[in-house]
């Protein structure tokens, strides 16, 4: 479907009455409420069914592995909006959020377009590395500002997706990217969690468009956190002093 093109006035998520929430077909209130763990809940948004008990714990571990990662410029940008408005913490999630893009919070969509396109096409993983390196481009999920050799996070959830035997095509495309790249670039660049995130996603069954939702919705929990904080001790206005000191004025 193409985006923004008129289509059939339907929703398959929920309808509210004056006595019954229904969402996917199931009574919230009745059902729902008391019985789905919020991971569970997501998926059943997201998909319209209920996870099986590898989707479940796999998006647990996922959510969980992206969500906090320090003092990132998101985090940032967010703290320092609610010290300019302390009333408004949507807006400070907003101001965190939208720095969600590739460099920042992993380049989760950009690695779902290239594993998706390989696993269809039959692509060879060392022609696709040696044709992104003499496009002078980078390969999506790889390169760290601080781990190296390795992140810990991408290597723990290769190593829980062969311990639970849901490694398939993706996460082979995945590890065959790694030792590609390594060689293409003559040294060994970080894996980073975004590409094992994607990889085990699509093995899951997840389609590529639904990939970038779990570290957009991991990092919201990590940016309220920071706002949690923010409100009890306050760094908003230090770190944008640090900042003034950090850059310097030039007049030419």
């Amino acid at each position: 479907m193409q985006i923004g093109k008129a289509c059939e006035p339907v929703t398959r998520i929920s309808r509210v009455s004056s006595d019954r929430i229904e969402v996917r077909g199931r009574d919230l209130a009745g059902d729902l409420m008391g019985r789905l763990s919020f991971t569970e809940y997501f998926h059943l948004l997201l998909t319209g069914r209920e996870p099986s008990d590898d989707e479940r714990f796999f998006l647990d571990l996922l959510l969980v592995s992206i969500a906090e990662h320090g003092l990132m410029p998101s985090n940032i940008a967010a703290r320092m909006t609610l010290a300019a408005d302390p009333e408004s913490l949507q807006g400070a999630v907003a101001a965190g959020i939208l720095g969600a893009g590739p460099v920042i919070l992993g380049a989760a969509e950009e690695c779902a377009r290239l594993l998706a396109t390989m696993h269809v096409e039959g692509r060879d993983a060392a022609q696709v590395a040696r044709e992104i390196h003499a496009a002078g481009a980078k390969v999506p999920g790889f390169g760290h500002p601080l781990h190296r050799p390795v992140d810990p996070r991408a290597e723990r959830i290769l190593e829980l997706a062969d311990a639970r035997g849901v490694s398939g095509p993706h996460v082979a495309l995945a590890r065959n990217l790694r030792d590609a790249v390594a060689e293409t670039w003559d040294k060994p660049l970080t894996l980073n969690v975004s590409l094992p995130i994607t990889a085990v996603m699509l093995d899951l069954g997840y389609s590529p468009a639904v990939v970038k939702a779990v570290p957009i919705l991991a990092r919201t929990a990590s940016l309220l956190a920071h706002l949690a904080e923010e409100q009890e001790h306050p760094v908003g206005f230090l770190l944008a002093a640090k900042a003034e000191e950090a850059v310097e004025y030039r007049d030419d």
